[in-house]
């Protein structure tokens, strides 16, 4: 260490043109103050070696440019560091064993701007440019000197007592160097002080001190005003309620009203909270009261513990002791039909009645648009007396609208799961899982995963929603999802549901729910008394076959709805003074023309068009093949939108019937010199699946054979390349199409005819089935003897 010397903060005349920098990672030394420094960093010991120490024969060495980091890291360039800088002398060094400095005093001269670097590889090396500063000579000065010696005489308990403020008040007249020291001898914070060292106006620095100061002692006066309150108070058992009385004061002193604290306690006291919860909250109130109120972080924690106090952890719904005969009655009542499908769901609540909801699968309700998917929910929550909470899956692609986002993101909130028991406010409410089948997964994740944890009774007693973040439990809630598509469900996701299909429904059911249900809705979503419209069974039966074909009734009611519409207009202009009937005839003037024929399919067929059955999301259809053969090279031509697995099916019908030439009497060279064209209408709509094989093969063969397919006959199933007929899906949907479209012969697979069963009796009795094992027995009932065609031929 080297002697101890009086202290010159005048800056040496002659400088060199670049100098070392030494980067403080924390803290500022600003101009007129001596500041020891401990050396660890290699570029900081390189540096301090490079400058030397200035000594009584050299006082001119030793200088260093003293810079500070903008960010915290261990090897800055000049990209992290303030603009501005001290220019500063190392008046003491202390070396270790090995001769490497590890310590320094310096001594800060004035400010010097850092613009322009030189290369050094084991330093920084900044050019010179220090700034000359000058106190002003005016009155604002004047006054600002005035100010600023007052301040220190009265605020003595600041700087560290009446000593050390006399020695600081010494100086006659204010000047750069003063202000810097001034701003020193009081706590501040480091950010302030770059400010400090940033500014280069002497005038504005000496404001801002003067600022500083007063807001020291605001503080200080404070803090003594606390301890002063609460010192007859403080005891070693109640030092913690001491301590919280403190920070109350504080606030109050603040202006931090805590009345919305206490409030959000006082609910979540009322709350039976598990004990898991129950230690978040508790963490997360004590974190709450250390908090400005004008904190960002207390908006977000206040959000969190409302959404915690709003939640129904442990309550259920208050009326849900129904009996099993009731819960039958209820659902009888409200459903007309669908009797397979009420005997299970009463079977499921039984289950969970006995067993706990552990025991019972998640329903899905799968079927077409109206067949009441969604009415059933509903009334499985009318029936056992709980909250409905419907959540719509359609286009969800985003797995946060499940599981909610965390509470870093702006505008943060909870699931829509955790949002619908919040509306509920029951923790055993009936979850409706709308449209289960239209969920896709995006780039911000798969909601299916999500819907696998909260589907699986082995996992959803520990729900856990990212906005939460603290595990709720689902396994209360019956759940229900429904679906249009069976196929578009992942198979995980679909092994945790118990499937229930619901088909479609016949007229004669139709007609019973337009009576029982339809009618007295749309009077009165129309505004007028039931009895005002009166529509006979024959009207009925007409707009069901007429101008309505699909499964369900949803078509049906809008189409019922404008006769009630009619009748509000009536109604609207005093001209009701009878109930409007509406017969047979009456239907064209209400509804417009009629939409749909009664037989579809042509009255004269001829040679190479099969009707078969189709299965589509929204229900079953009929499906026509069409194919033509003319001169060209042997080729296949396939339109109307098929999908790869129905182009298969035609090459290997064609195959078949080609290979059987025999059989059906074929000449052998019957497709060499000609094209085969098969066509399905309605080439807009894409078509595919196993189901037209049969009906592909049956096609062909009409044409090549020249015997026409039998108008009445609609067959299903798929054939194998040696004929063997295959099971196909769906059957109950396309006996309905088959059905509704006037049909009365169907031809199926074998192993299909078990599915009959599902059907109402009265389509059973109206229609003959033919089950069949090999495309031998199709042909041999659908095309018509030859002897028929050759007397069309000659007729």
């Amino acid at each position: 260490m080297s002697e101890p010397r009086d202290l010159d903060f005048s800056v040496p005349h002659t400088l060199p043109d670049h100098l070392p920098v030494l980067a403080l990672r924390r803290g500022v030394i600003l101009p007129g103050t001596v500041r020891p420094l401990t050396i660890g960093r290699p570029t900081s010991m390189a540096a301090v070696s490079s400058a030397g120490v200035s000594t009584t024969s050299d006082p001119d060495a030793g200088m260093v440019l003293i810079g500070v980091q903008t960010t915290d890291i261990a090897d800055p360039g000049p990209g992290d560091l303030l603009g501005m800088a001290s220019l500063g002398r190392i008046i003491d060094m202390r070396l270790n064993k090995a001769g490497e400095p590890v310590g320094v005093v310096v001594q800060a001269l004035c400010r010097a701007r850092l613009e322009t670097f030189e290369h050094c590889e084991s330093h920084l090396v900044a050019h010179v440019n220090p700034l000359e500063e000058a106190w002003p000579a005016n009155s604002a000065a004047e006054g600002t000197r005035r100010a600023l010696r007052a301040a220190v005489r009265e605020g003595t308990a600041l700087f560290g007592g009446p000593e050390r403020a006399r020695a600081i008040l010494r100086v006659p007249l204010p000047t750069p160097l003063w202000i810097d020291l001034l701003a020193v001898s009081f706590e501040s914070p480091v950010e302030w002080r770059k400010e400090l060292l940033l500014e280069t106006d002497a005038l504005a620095r000496a404001e801002s001190v003067l600022e500083g100061i007063a807001r020291g002692r605001e503080v200080a006066e404070a803090q003594r005003a606390v301890e002063e309150r609460m010192s007859g108070e403080l005891r070693e058992a109640q030092k913690e309620a001491a301590l919280r009385q403190q920070l109350k004061a504080i606030q109050a002193e603040l202006g931090e009203d805590q009345g919305d604290l206490e409030e959000i306690r006082a609910r979540l006291a009322e709350r039976d909270l598990p004990d898991e919860v129950t230690r978040v909250v508790n963490r997360e109130l004590g974190r709450l009261e250390r908090l400005r109120s004008s904190s960002p972080e207390r908006s977000v924690a206040m959000d969190w513990l409302d959404w915690v106090a709003s939640l129904p952890w442990n309550e259920p719904t208050a009326a849900t002791d129904l009996s099993l005969p009731e819960i039958e009655e209820r659902l009888a009542n409200s459903h007309h039909g669908l009797e397979d499908i009420k005997r299970q769901v009463v079977e499921h609540l039984a289950v969970r009645q006995l067993a706990g909801s552990g025991r019972a699968d998640v329903l899905l309700l799968v079927g077409p648009p109206g067949v009441g998917k969604t009415s059933v929910a509903q009334a499985i929550a009318e029936a056992t007396g709980r909250r409905l909470v419907r959540v719509a899956l359609g286009g969800v692609r985003d797995e946060a609208e499940l599981r909610g986002h965390r509470r870093t993101y702006v505008g943060a909130r909870p699931g829509r799961l955790i949002e619908g028991f919040r509306r509920a406010e029951a923790c055993d409410p009936v979850v409706l899982l709308d449209e289960i089948d239209k969920v896709g997964a995006g780039w911000r994740g798969d909601p299916t995963a999500a819907l696998l944890e909260i589907l699986d009774p082995e996992q959803n007693h520990a729900f856990t929603d990212h906005y939460l973040e603290v595990p709720f439990d689902l396994s209360s809630a019956l759940f229900i999802a429904t679906a249009n598509d069976l196929g578009r469900i992942p198979a995980p996701l679909r092994d945790r549901m118990e499937i229930l299909r619901i088909e479609g429904y016949t007229p004669a059911e139709k007609q019973a729910i337009v009576r029982a249900h339809l009618l007295p809705r749309l009077a009165r979503n129309a505004g007028v008394a039931e009895s005002d419209v009166e529509i006979t069974d024959e009207a009925l039966t007409e707009i069901i076959s007429g101008w309505t074909r699909e499964a369900g009734v949803r078509g049906l009611q809008r189409t019922i709805g404008r006769i009630y519409r009619a009748a509000a207009v009536h109604r609207a202009r005093g001209e009701l003074d009878a109930p409007l009937t509406v017969e047979h005839g009456d239907l064209v003037a209400l509804l417009g023309r009629r939409r749909f024929e009664q037989t579809p399919f042509e009255p004269e067929r001829r040679p190479g068009i099969a009707t078969g059955l189709a299965w589509t999301p929204v229900g079953g259809d009929v499906l026509t093949v069409e194919a033509a053969a003319l001169p060209g090279s042997g080729r296949l031509v396939l339109t109307g939108q098929l999908g790869d697995v129905m182009k298969e099916s035609a090459r290997a019908a064609l195959t078949y019937v080609l290979s059987e030439h025999d059989a059906l009497e074929i000449a052998p060279d019957a497709a060499r010199d000609r094209d085969i064209h098969v066509h399905v209408p309605a080439g807009a709509v894409p078509k595919d699946g196993p189901s037209a094989g049969v009906t592909m093969f049956t096609a062909l063969a009409s044409l090549l054979s020249g015997r026409t397919v039998r108008a009445d006959v609609a067959m299903t199933g798929e054939a194998t390349l040696r004929g063997r007929v295959l099971p196909v899906g769906g059957i109950k949907s396309k006996v309905l199409a088959a059905h509704r479209h006037g049909m009365r012969r169907v031809i199926l697979p074998q192993r299909n005819a078990g599915d009959l069963d599902e059907l109402p009796e009265a389509v059973r009795e109206e229609m003959t089935f033919i089950p069949v094992d090999h495309m031998s027995q199709v042909l041999a009932e659908a095309l018509a003897p030859r002897e028929e065609v050759v007397m069309e031929q000659v007729a």
